[in-house]
C-alpha cells in the first residue's frame, strides 16, 4: 500500500504529467485551427458555396474563429484564472461540439446547395462555438506551465505553444487522406471522426491538467489585486505597447502567411508547395519553442521581440529590394530569399506567441497572468480580422492576374506576382513601427535594470 501511495503521489506531482502532457494535449487538439486553408474550399464546393472561382464566403468562418478565439480569452480570462479544470472543460466541450456541428451543417448545405441557413450554421459552429473552445483552451495550460517550470518559464511555455504551432504539421497530411478515402461527403465524416479524436486527446488533458500543490491562488479582496490595479503597477504605455506590437507581429504574420501558397507557385515551386507548407509549420512551432527557451537566457525577454522584428524587417526588405516574389521564378538567389523571408515570418510568428504570457509575467506578476494574458489576446481577435483581409484587398486591386500552368483539373492557375509582392509594403510598414514600440514603450523590468546596474558596477 505504502509503495502505491508513493507511486501516486510521485505523478501528482510530476510537472511532466501534470502540465506538459495536458498542455500538449490541449494544444495540439485546437492547433488544428490552421489547417483550415486544407478543407476550406471542399466545404465551399460542398455546400454551393464556390462562386466564380471564389469561396470568400466560407473562407469568413476561419475569422470568425480565430476572433472568438481572442474575445473569449480576454473576456474569459477570469474563469481560467479561478478554476483551470472548469475552464479547460468548457474548451473541451466547446471544441468538439463546434466541431461536429460543422460537420452537421456541411451536411446540411451539402443537400441544400448555397443554403444560407448551412452558411449561417458553419460560421457559428466553427467560429462561434469552436472559438470559445479555442481561447479557453489556449489559456488554460499557460499559468500552470509557468507555476510548475518556474526557472524555465518560456521553454515550458514554448512547449505547449509549439503544440499549437506543430498541430497543423501534424493533422494535414492526415486529413487530405481522410478528405480522399472517405469517399462522397468525406468533408463532412472527417469532421465527425475528428470531434470524436478531439474530444477524448482534449479531456484526458483536462483531467490531468494541475496547479502545483505548494500553490494557493489569492481569494479575498485585499489579497489579490484587480486587473486594472495590477496594470498599473506600470506606467499604461508599457502595456499598449506589449498589446500593439503583439497585433502587429500576429496581423504581418498572417498577411504573408495567407497569400503563401501563391507566393510559392510565383517562383515556380507549385509542385512542392505541400513540402514547403510543412516545414514553415515546423518553422512556426519551432519559433515557438526555439525564441521562447532563448528569451529564458535573456535578463529582458523584449530582446527577443527586438530580434523577431529585426529579421523579419531585414529579410522583408531584401525580398522588396530584389523583387523576389514578381522576378523569382528560376532565379535560385531570389527563391531563396522568399523562402527564408517565408520561414523566418513564420518563426518570429511563433515566437511572438510563445513569450506574450513570459513577457507579461515578468512586467505583473503571477497573480493574475491568465486573466491579463486573456486580455492581451484580444489582439489575436482583431489580427484575426485584419491580417489576412488587408492582404486579400492588396491582392484584389493592385498588379493584375496572369495565367500560370494548369492545375491537375486542368483548369488555369491565375496568380498576381505583383499584388503579392505589394503586401510586404504593408507588412514592413508594421514591422518598423513594431520595432519603434518594442524600443520606446515597453520599458525593461526590474529584474533587467539591476542585472545591467550590476554589470555596469562590475565593470568600474
Amino acid at each position: 500500500m505504502g509503495g502505491t501511495s508513493t507511486a501516486q503521489s510521485g505523478w501528482r506531482a510530476n510537472k511532466w504529467i501534470r502540465a506538459a502532457i495536458p498542455a500538449l494535449l490541449l494544444h495540439c487538439s485546437i492547433g488544428t485551427v490552421y489547417c483550415w486553408s486544407i478543407f476550406s474550399e471542399e466545404i465551399a464546393k460542398y455546400t454551393g458555396w464556390f462562386v466564380n472561382n471564389d469561396k470568400s464566403a466560407i473562407e469568413w468562418a476561419f475569422s470568425f474563429a480565430i476572433f472568438f478565439l481572442g474575445m473569449s480569452a480576454a473576456f474569459l480570462g477570469n474563469i481560467v484564472e479561478k478554476d483551470i479544470h472548469k475552464s479547460s472543460l468548457i474548451a473541451t466541450i466547446c471544441f468538439s461540439v463546434g466541431m461536429a456541428g460543422t460537420g452537421f451543417f456541411i451536411w446540411y448545405g451539402g443537400n441544400h446547395q448555397h443554403s444560407v441557413g448551412a452558411l449561417i450554421g458553419i460560421y457559428l459552429s466553427y467560429g462561434f462555438i469552436m472559438g470559445i473552445g479555442l481561447g479557453t483552451g489556449y489559456l488554460s495550460p499557460v499559468k500552470t506551465l509557468m507555476l510548475w517550470f518556474k526557472d524555465r518559464k518560456g521553454l515550458a511555455t514554448g512547449l505547449a505553444v509549439a503544440g499549437f504551432g506543430a498541430a497543423k504539421a501534424i493533422a494535414s497530411p492526415i486529413m487530405q487522406k481522410m478528405l480522399t478515402g472517405l469517399g462522397e461527403g468525406g468533408v463532412y465524416k472527417m469532421f465527425y471522426i475528428l470531434a470524436a479524436v478531439y474530444f477524448v486527446m482534449m479531456f484526458l488533458g483536462h483531467l490531468l491538467l494541475a496547479k502545483p500543490a505548494g500553490w494557493v491562488e489569492p481569494q479575498g479582496k485585499g489579497e489579490k489585486p484587480s486587473i486594472i490595479a495590477t496594470l498599473k503597477t506600470k506606467p499604461i504605455g508599457n502595456y499598449i505597447g506589449i498589446w500593439l506590437m503583439f497585433y502587429i507581429n500576429i496581423t504581418c504574420g498572417l498577411a504573408l502567411i495567407s497569400q503563401e501558397k501563391m507566393i510559392v507557385k510565383c517562383v515556380g515551386l507549385a509542385a512542392f508547395a505541400g513540402l514547403i507548407s510543412t516545414i514553415s509549420a515546423i518553422f512556426n512551432a519551432g519559433g515557438r519553442l526555439g525564441f521562447s527557451a532563448w528569451a529564458d537566457t535573456m535578463k529582458d525577454r523584449n530582446t527577443i521581440y527586438k530580434l523577431i522584428f529585426v529579421l523579419s524587417i531585414a529579410f522583408t526588405g531584401l525580398v522588396m529590394l530584389t523583387s523576389g516574389i514578381k522576378n523569382g521564378e528560376g532565379n535560385g538567389l531570389l527563391i531563396f530569399l522568399v523562402l527564408a523571408l517565408i520561414f523566418i515570418v513564420n518563426a518570429g510568428y511563433g515566437g511572438g506567441f510563445s513569450n506574450v504570457p513570459t513577457l507579461l509575467s515578468d512586467h505583473y506578476g503571477m497573480g493574475s497572468i491568465s486573466a491579463i494574458h486573456g486580455i492581451t489576446l484580444s489582439a489575436w481577435a482583431f489580427a484575426g480580422l485584419t491580417g489576412n483581409q488587408v492582404a486579400t484587398y492588396i491582392v484584389k486591386h493592385t498588379g493584375e492576374y496572369i495565367e500560370h500552368g494548369t492545375d491537375a483539373a486542368g483548369k488555369p492557375i491565375m496568380i498576381n506576382p505583383v499584388g503579392y509582392q505589394n503586401v510586404l509594403y504593408f507588412t514592413i510598414a508594421l514591422y518598423i513601427v513594431a520595432l519603434i514600440l518594442c524600443l520606446v514603450l515597453v520599458k525593461p523590468t526590474e529584474k533587467a535594470l539591476e542585472a545591467k546596474k550590476a554589470k555596469a558596477e562590475a565593470k568600474k
